[in-house]
């Protein structure tokens, strides 16, 4: 039953080398992993008008040169994202350039802050996206957290059934969405053009009294937070097509373009047109009234809006299991988010973010305007460490045109690091959680690593016992550990015929590899190892224990599985492994004429 639920929401499991046909277009990926910056173009000029609003409506053509500095802010980072992508071809984005440039602590606050981020990114969105129906629909208001956790569902089920699937359907709303936003932009810009606007504003360069440096700068730093998720491409960029960086490339250019384009040309019209902000009535909402009246274009600007916000929360489950599979091949996180699932996508990965989101959107009840800073703030630490990075980097390696690049890197770094401070020192209320994860995570990340070091260290390999007579025994084998090394010893006391050890693996290159190791390494013992196209290990174990059975049938003897299983110092330590042991012998423990044996090794870990 669960099995047919599964293929029904998820589809039939793909082949591991059908991995090149899963992976993304430029097309495919501007839509998938571009929706989150685009979005940001429907609150971002808002933030702005805001905080100068606080003064008078005066201030409203400060705006301008605010704009100006963000777009500035936004050709920075997009240059220096440009240059992680080929510098880092392999993704993981800030953490790793972090890591390798400014040390490991660095590596791993741009990490937690990252993961942290894209899940306040889907938290967000989807928030944000129900805000906008229940504004259209009074009478679903109530259930807000709960349309919010919806979306959040079937996004995980969109993604859970793979990169292109999701990317099929979410490229539709998001090339409306840019379409829609453009037509309007022409349009308005026509208007003011041919004079048809007719509007009196604050003449440009208007001295106004009260304003002031800091709150200049508070505007730029809310006006800043239309450039979230502009790192969500040099993130993924194994995600696509081969040449992979030189298409992640020219996607990050086109997205950057697009951003500053459509944040530009609302900022500007909201000028030309005198708008200001109201509190039931967005900016984009009151431009495209202005501009094309309150018709049925102006719906459909609306319902685009509204949708691409919700949507903007799949690019943080585009990214997040990128970025967590950098974190765990390197230590830092739990080996299970390098697995991947039937599609080809890193379903660990995909969930462990939808439940993150749905619990912060629990822990502050559903509540954009109390995620929002805290969401900013977690995007400008590692902006700033990715930045500083590149910068010591070009420093350090002095290539070709080096002096460019260290200016480019410089001067966002400067920026990144201003508005992050802005935040602090404005929104402290908001953001003061981010001073306490932060520490938390790094703290976590350690602990998960130096218990990978103990297991490495406690499976070390020890010593080869020789084999005695007995029945037949099958030992599967992950790898040549001292946990492997003794489940074989004990099987040899049990006076074995035969002892044929299996290894599933999932690249065709591996299987030959492990074979010539495990000769190497025990040469009295047969070793089977069996490619495995859909990475699963238990039906091509199954396989295998079927043919050992017909044989052993005229031998007359005993099938024994014999299954190695070590056991952490502490229970916490158990969601850090696969536990693969404890699957298999649950999958075989009703098999006929079949002897299942656990063996189970105490790693024994001694503290550091």
């Amino acid at each position: 039953m669960l099995m047919s639920l599964k293929r029904i929401f998820i589809g039939r499991p793909l082949k591991s080398t059908e991995l090149s046909d899963k992976r993304l277009s430029k097309t495919k990926a501007l839509a998938i992993l571009s929706s989150d910056a685009l979005s940001s173009v429907a609150y971002g000029p808002e933030q702005i008008l805001i905080v100068l609003m606080a003064v008078g409506a005066a201030t409203l053509w400060y705006s301008l040169p605010i704009a100006i500095g963000v777009v500035l802010l936004l050709t920075a980072l997009i240059l220096s994202y440009r240059q992680v992508i080929h510098a880092y071809p392999h993704g993981g984005g800030a953490y790793i350039v972090s890591k390798e440039n400014l040390g490991l602590n660095a590596g791993l606050v741009a990490g937690g802050a990252l993961l942290v981020d894209y899940m306040l990114t889907v938290a967000v969105s989807v928030s944000a996206g129900a805000d906008a129906i229940t504004s259209a629909f009074p009478s679903l208001h109530p259930y807000n957290l709960e349309l919010s956790i919806l979306f959040i569902i079937v996004l995980m089920i969109l993604n859970l059934r793979g990169l292109t699937e999701s990317a099929t359907v979410l490229a539709y709303p998001v090339y409306l969405f840019i379409g829609a936003m453009f037509l309007m932009l022409i349009v308005g810009l026509f208007k003011v053009v041919t004079g048809q606007a007719h509007v009196v504003h604050t003449p440009i360069g208007t001295p106004v009294a009260g304003i002031s440096l800091f709150l200049l700068l508070k505007a730029f730093a809310s006006g800043s937070s239309a450039l979230t998720g502009v790192e969500a491409i040099s993130n993924s960029v194994p995600n696509f097509r081969k040449s992979e960086p030189l298409n992640a490339t020219k996607t990050l250019m086109l997205m950057g373009l697009l951003l500053a384009m459509m944040f530009s040309g609302i900022v500007y019209l909201t000028y030309a047109y005198g708008l200001m902000p109201q509190s039931a009535n967005t900016i984009v909402s009151q431009l495209a009234e202005a501009i094309v009246g309150h018709g049925v274009f102006y719906y459909i600007i609306q319902a685009v809006t509204a949708l691409i916000l919700v949507l903007a929360a799949n690019t943080g489950f585009s990214v997040f299991p990128m970025l967590a599979v950098s974190l765990s091949k390197d230590g830092y996180l739990p080996r299970m988010l390098q697995m991947r699932g039937d599609r080809l996508g890193y379903s660990n990965g995909i969930l462990m973010l939808g439940l993150g989101a749905i619990l912060l959107l629990i822990i502050f009840k559903g509540k954009t305007t109390n995620l929002i800073p805290l969401y900013a703030v977690g995007v400008f630490i590692p902006f700033t460490l990715a930045q500083t990075g590149m910068f010591m980097k070009w420093l350090r390696e002095r290539p070709k045109g080096f002096v460019v690049k260290m200016v480019t890197n410089l001067v966002g770094a400067l920026i990144s690091c201003t508005v992050a401070m802005i935040f602090f020192l404005t929104k402290f209320s908001h953001v003061w959680p981010v001073l306490i994860f932060l520490p938390i995570m790094t703290f976590i990340f350690y602990k998960i690593h130096r218990h990978y070091e103990q297991v490495n260290e406690a499976m070390k390999l020890q010593h080869v016992i020789d084999i005695k007579e007995g029945n037949i025994f099958i030992l599967p084998v992950a790898g040549m550990t001292s946990v492997v090394e003794h489940s074989l010893n004990y099987a040899r006391s049990l006076n074995p015929g035969q002892i044929i050890a299996v290894h599933v693996c999932f690249e065709k290159e591996e299987c030959k590899l492990f074979e010539e190791q495990w000769r190497n390494w025990q040469p009295n013992t047969r070793i089977v190892a069996v490619y495995s196209p859909y990475r699963t290990m238990l039906q091509p174990m199954t396989r295998v224990i079927d043919r050992i059975q017909k044989i052993a049938k005229y031998k007359d003897a005993q099938v024994s599985i014999v299954i190695p299983q070590f056991l952490p110092e502490k229970r916490w330590q158990y969601a850090l492994h696969n536990q693969t042991g404890v699957f298999l012998r649950t999958y075989l423990l009703y098999r006929k004429d079949v002897a299942i044996i656990t063996v189970p090794y105490h790693i024994g870990l001694k503290r550091k």
